[in-house]
């Protein structure tokens, strides 16, 4: 399934078709061109033009001969990066194709969205709702292809954000940050004055070999200063486990706040690059890519054929990236594993705790997900009221057990209200009723060798085969893991998991497996299903553990 031209919200119901922003968009640089030759033959105007000329000179001595040479290579290596970066970052906002501005995702309350309004079916799930993408666009392009893209976008965000702190030091150490960081409120007036002599189509002629004009210097010290950190906040912003672990800051900036923040980041280097290209190809070219890639003054060619050649590399990795990616899924799930592996096994043992939600946080909208269990044994549990279910927990304990319904709810009862995290992007509060795993683990006794706890379920996977999913065996002791037998108060519906369904805080909620049917403890997961430690796992290249 494709999405739809991007829309925004306005109002309650309205929804405005971004598209017509490029005809207005036309319309309105026509009239500001008109404007701005008109302001260019008044006389104060001129005047302003004369004393801010758009360009302020930084001291002689950290005046330049010419780029740096390092600086040629910053060029190229944030270019191939964000490359990457941006098309995989694209397909995961296509995995759900909505954002919002609170911490609730209830359909028709997204601010923006490029897939049509959720249908009335009331079993229409969030991988439903995924939108495809074209191959070379997207990375990798297949609908629902998050857990490769995932891989992709952090490995890279890892490499980019490395690129970035050599950038800051050579930035610093060279003197160099003069020339971005505006040291004067001039620079606005100058920057107004730049503005105009753009738009009358009257452009500056100073070279940025020597120093930027202010419009420069403004766009680029809001690219590096503003929008790049802030590209790295809102994207630890998304993080399940840092907002579970900093509630003070994910209270106000909940997940899907930083969802839409990050997503306006990326519309600000879109334009930043569009812009920065075009003026770099209408400015004098030879000499703007002399400066840029040669590190060298005048008109000659060396900077072009350096650029072409740059460019020759990064054409083929943007055409290379997505078939070799649907070729060797394990290769990219291993790369991207490698790159933010540590960083993200600081986070798999964080602290959530009970409390944090009250009924006044539950959202009025939880998306179903999941394929629906259809087989003949669950149709025959389902219509009998899930009189014959039994929950069989076996495998390394000293103490197996089948368990009833009725017997589950005779356990000890637990219950929380917790925020849900799925690893699409989508999120909701909902309260919890069940049996805690630690009241499970007291009554079947794991012997000292079970170091995994699989669950398995009553429903198969997308492409066949049970659906299960391993949990480190220190997990079921936390106090926010249960089976849940009631949601909201009410017993659990199909939808959601009926008869029992997993809850463990510490994970995403892909890993929350529903229509439970068993639970094994086990040594190891290698021989279970695809040996990967989950359905996911095996199929979609999730990783076993996503804390991030």
């Amino acid at each position: 399934m494709y999405g739809i031209a991007p829309r925004v919200r306005i109002g309650r119901s309205r929804w405005f078709n971004l598209l017509w922003l490029l005809p207005l968009g036309f319309l309105v640089l026509i009239i500001a061109v008109a404007a701005a030759k008109h302001l260019r033959g008044l006389g104060p105007v001129q005047q302003f033009l004369h004393t801010y000329p758009g360009t302020i000179l930084v001291p002689r001595p950290a005046r330049r001969s010419g780029l740096p040479a390092w600086l040629g290579w910053q060029h190229f290596l944030n270019l191939f990066l964000l490359i990457f970066v941006i098309r995989s970052g694209i397909q995961i906002i296509g995995d759900h194709p909505r954002l919002y501005w609170t911490r609730h995702s209830t359909p028709g309350r997204e601010w923006f969205r490029v897939q049509k309004p959720v249908p009335s079916d009331p079993l229409w799930t969030a991988k439903k709702d995924s939108i495809a993408l074209p191959g070379q666009v997207g990375l990798p392009g297949l609908r629902h292809s998050i857990g490769l893209a995932r891989w992709w976008h952090l490995g890279t965000v890892t490499l980019w954000l490395l690129n970035g702190v050599v950038f800051y030091v050579l930035l610093f150490t060279t003197g160099q940050w003069r020339l971005v960081v505006p040291t004067s409120w001039d620079v606005f007036p100058n920057a107004a004055s730049t503005l105009i002599q753009y738009l009358s189509l009257d452009w500056p002629t100073e070279p940025a070999w020597v120093n930027y004009n202010s419009l420069q210097q403004l766009a680029y010290f809001a690219t590096v200063f503003l929008a790049a950190p802030l590209a790295l906040l809102t994207g630890l912003g998304m993080s399940p486990a840092l907002s579970t672990r900093f509630r003070r800051i994910s209270k106000p900036l909940s997940i899907q706040v930083a969802r839409s923040l990050h997503f306006l980041v990326l519309v600000w280097f879109l334009v930043f690059i569009t812009v920065h290209v075009a003026l770099v190809f209408t400015t004098n070219l030879p000499r703007s890519l002399n400066q840029m890639y040669a590190a060298r003054g005048g008109d000659g060619w060396t900077g072009l054929w350096i650029f072409l050649v740059s460019m020759a590399v990064i054409i083929a990795g943007w055409i290379a990236a997505t078939p070799f990616t649907l070729h060797h899924p394990r290769v990219v799930q291993r790369a991207g594993y490698a790159l933010i592996g540590p960083l993200q096994r600081l986070f798999e043992h964080l602290d959530a705790r009970p409390g944090e939600y009250t009924e006044k946080d539950i959202s009025p909208y939880f998306w179903h997900n999941g394929q629906y269990p259809d087989s003949p044994e669950y149709q025959r549990l389902h219509d009998s009221n899930f009189a014959d279910y039994r929950l069989r927990v076996h495998g390394l304990v000293d103490n197996p057990v089948d368990l009833d319904l009725r017997q589950l709810r005779d356990l000890p009862h637990h219950e929380q209200i917790t925020q849900h995290f799925c690893i699409q992007g989508w999120s909701g509060v909902a309260k919890w009723g069940g049996v805690s795993m630690r009241t499970i683990l007291d009554l079947v006794k794991p012997k000292p060798e079970a170091k995994w706890a699989v669950f398995y379920s009553l429903g198969d996977g997308p492409d066949k085969g049970r659906y299960y999913d391993a949990h480190p065996i220190e997990q079921m002791s936390h106090h926010l893991t249960m089976l849940a037998y009631d949601m909201n108060d009410q017993p659990l519906p199909f939808g959601h998991g009926a008869p029992l369904r997993l809850r463990n805080e510490v994970q995403l909620g892909f890993k929350q497996v529903k229509w439970i049917q068993g639970i094994e403890f086990v040594a190891d997961f290698a021989q279970i299903g695809g040996g990967h430690g989950g359905y996911n796992q095996d199929h979609e290249f999730f990783g076993y553990h996503q804390s991030l």
